[in-house]
């Protein structure tokens, strides 16, 4: 199986740390290692090398490949232009699969943050079997809720399908973007639904199938670069043709149209969080909602439920603090609420045009 990773959002949601010119998954949110390069490191010892590939924009390819020695220059996709992810997916999925359609491909994404390596990994391998057996089939990789997330994905899911080794395949019914709290707390209860990380495990044969079938102008396009692949014309075609396709989401062009008969859900506990807001970067790193979450030189007293994160040589110190997000970078400080999080993405693209543009 191959596995493809995609690196290409800017995530906002992490500013002052995330930029558009250092996006979060090459910064050292988590430790010592940017969240791409944990990504790669969570797939080891079940995959080479060799059979995991990273696509993302050709701006960032010099920090791609200084953090990511250890995978083959030609095993990365540099889009020269980004057109969000309905073209990225069709596209990684053409260049990978050109050789082996059949072949089962794993998608995953570069700023994740998975507690459970070795579950993530078993998973993976489970859903790998299941489609290897029908490569005309798709296996969404859901993680059980922790609680009642009205900003991620949910996935719903109906009957029992299938058991590997005491895990459970069910049969896939829908996709549900952010819900509301109220809807979030009944998804909870139920358990028939699950967080949607956005992982599957499908073949590249079905999925271009299906951008053939309710996407076709995006099809053409990609078909013509995919038969152009490998050939000394490869460079020239994509050029002219990738930055002319539609921008769409993969779930507009494609997720939302699939017939749910050829698609299964694997509903695990992955120990699996979103880590593209400050908030969510604390849930995932936490032992209790009241432990404050510190990075770098940082001081606090009667202090309780904090992210406290500083990249500076500065001590940071905080007293009395209660539910407070505090960044410190080198030009930007940030004090906002945790429920304040999510006006993050608007303050940072207010900026635009103002005196403080650079520091997008």
């Amino acid at each position: 199986m191959k596995v493809i990773i995609f690196a290409g959002g800017v995530g906002t949601r992490l500013w002052p740390l995330s930029r558009k010119s250092t996006p979060k998954q090459f910064e050292k949110i988590i430790g010592d290692k940017s969240t791409l390069q944990l990504a790669v490191d969570r797939l080891q010892p079940d995959f080479k090398y060799k059979d995991i590939y990273v696509s993302t924009g050709k701006k960032y390819k010099e920090i791609l490949l200084s953090h990511l020695p250890q995978i083959p220059p030609e095993n990365f996709i540099f889009e020269p232009e980004m057109r969000d992810v309905g073209p990225a997916v069709g596209l990684a999925l053409s260049l990978v699969g050109k050789k082996n359609p059949k072949e089962p491909v794993a998608i995953i994404w570069s700023d994740h943050f998975v507690k459970k390596e070795r579950r993530f990994r078993e998973v993976l391998g489970f859903a790998q079997t299941l489609v290897s057996k029908d490569p005309q089939k798709l296996i969404f990789i859901g993680q059980r809720a922790r609680f009642a997330n009205q900003n991620l994905g949910w996935i719903e899911f109906g009957d029992e399908v299938d058991n590997i080794r005491e895990t459970k395949v069910f049969q896939f019914k829908r996709l549900i973007y952010r819900p509301s709290l109220e809807e979030a707390q009944k998804f909870l209860e139920d358990q028939t639904f699950a967080w949607n990380p956005g992982y599957f495990v499908t073949t590249p044969e079905f999925i271009l199938s299906q951008y053939k079938k309710f996407s076709p102008k995006l099809w053409e396009g990609i078909s013509e670069i995919q038969q152009s692949y490998g050939t000394v014309d490869f460079e020239r075609v994509f050029h002219k043709v990738y930055p002319s396709l539609e921008k769409i989401s993969f779930d507009n062009a494609i997720l939302e149209k699939l017939n749910p008969e050829k698609v299964f859900v694997i509903a695990a506990d992955l120990g699996w969080s979103d880590v593209g807001a400050w908030e969510a970067l604390k849930e995932a790193l936490q032992i209790s909602i009241h432990e404050n979450v510190t990075q770098g030189k940082v001081m606090l007293t009667d202090s309780s439920d904090n992210l406290v994160f500083n990249y500076t040589d500065q001590l940071t110190v905080g007293i009395d603090l209660d539910k407070i997000i505090v960044i410190n970078t080198d030009d930007v400080l940030l004090v906002c609420t945790k429920g304040s999080v999510p006006k993050i993405k608007k303050l940072v693209e207010s900026l635009s045009g103002t005196e403080y543009e650079d520091l997008i």
